[in-house]
């Protein structure tokens, strides 16, 4: 069958109808796919119909380095094609059924194989790989085209932010996020960054308080610290002080508690992710921590890993219509400085940086010797910013025992 696919590729009114993803590489078995892109590329360079021996000429001249068994064998297998016929695009439509079918079966039982073993926790890979096809297991190609009408594109372009941060000096210069949008805050460790999102999230002019429903998802302090995090941001009160009025505590914190869920996702990937946003449908979801969610198997190194991390967050952004925070830790160039810049990120320089719309990177005065008191100060880093385009630092203060961040 693959054979006459191939030699029907030669034509080039049938190459057009079946190029791309309707006839792909992976169809075809290790030797006729060298083949297959010897076609490709006679294709784009030639814009025209080939020949057999043309095509042979061309993929001698393109592998100079092949054995003499290996040519001997090339040979072989130019001479099965050129006795083949160029198939109808009835009969090809056919031919490519069975091949995807054989693929897609690979693809699945390969899916199987991760489900058994653990490295797969979620439906969401198999629902998209399902989507891809139509019931003839051929690629589905429809498309809806996007509406592009002026009042469409007005709408859709529209600068006000429907979720606005709570952090006055924040928002003169950056009003809030949108759905689809992706938002890394970074920080090195122990400057404030559970306590910033609880401040986004639940005190006074929040998102909670705006009407966003809200998803936490901790990977690096226990469900119980963050949710205190956030109970003293809604409350405004102590956790010495709640446990001496629980009640007054239940009153204030009862207008955002529904509109926050708070899950300990430790061991769970971006994969789990999408299922949660697709079940629950949230306006904000944080991910804290985002490194935390990638998975490292089949990349060569890990900033590779956490650059598909971020890809993958942002995808979530948008195709759940939903903002996604991706609280990241910034690496050792950032300790004891109040100026940040993006290539502090730790694990990955430029590819999560790359994904964000906004990045906000946290930096605390360096300690002074002698000071016993804890510094409020906090200097918040718009490092990157394409939904308003400004660049620079705001100020402000984090009130530690009640986790709010003011202006």
């Amino acid at each position: 069958m693959e054979l006459s696919l191939i030699r029907s590729l030669m034509d080039r009114g049938f190459y057009e109808d079946h190029r791309g993803s309707r006839c792909p590489d992976r169809l075809f078995s290790k030797d006729v796919r060298k083949i297959k892109q010897s076609i490709d590329t006679a294709m784009d360079r030639y814009e025209r119909t080939v020949t057999p021996d043309e095509i042979e000429a061309l993929f001698m001249a393109n592998n100079p380095t092949l054995t003499t068994a290996q040519k001997t064998a090339y040979s072989a297998l130019f001479s099965q094609i050129k006795r083949e016929q160029p198939m109808g695009s009835d009969i090809a439509q056919e031919v490519l059924s069975k091949l995807f079918q054989q693929v897609i079966g690979e693809d699945i039982a390969n899916l199987g194989f991760d489900y058994v073993n653990g490295d797969k926790t979620s439906l969401e890979p198999l629902r998209q790989m399902l989507e891809q096809y139509g019931d003839d297991f051929t690629p589905n190609l429809k498309i809806e085209w996007d509406d592009i009408d002026i009042e469409t594109l007005l709408a859709r372009n529209d600068l006000e932010a429907r979720w606005t941060f709570n952090i006055s000096s924040l928002t003169r210069r950056v009003e809030g996020v949108n759905d689809g949008h992706l938002i890394e805050i970074g920080a090195r460790p122990n400057t404030g960054k559970t306590s910033f999102h609880a401040s986004l999230i639940a005190a006074p002019g929040g998102f909670a308080h705006q009407g966003a429903n809200c998803i936490i998802l901790c990977n690096e302090e226990g469900y119980h610290r963050v949710g205190a995090r956030y109970l003293t941001a809604a409350t405004g009160m102590t956790m010495h002080e709640i446990k001496k009025n629980p009640t007054k505590a239940r009153d204030l914190y009862a207008p955002v508690k529904e509109r926050i869920k708070v899950k300990d996702a430790t061991g769970r990937d971006m994969n789990w992710v999408e299922s949660v946003c697709k079940a629950y449908k949230p306006d904000i979801v944080l991910l804290d921590m985002g490194d935390k969610f990638a998975k490292t198997a089949g990349f060569a190194r890990p900033d590779e890993a956490l650059k598909a991390n971020a890809i993958h967050a942002r995808m979530i952004a948008k195709q759940h219509s939903c903002a996604v925070f991706y609280m990241s830790q910034l690496s050792a160039d950032a300790e004891g400085k109040v100026v940040l810049n993006q290539s502090m990120m730790e694990g990955s320089r430029t590819g999560k940086a790359a994904e964000a719309d906004l990045m906000v990177l946290i930096a605390r005065n360096p300690p002074v010797q002698g000071q016993d008191e804890e510094d409020i100060q906090r200097h918040l880093n718009v490092v990157k910013n394409k939904l308003t385009g400004w660049h620079g630092s705001v100020h402000c203060q984090l009130e530690y025992q009640t986790a709010r961040y003011t202006a």
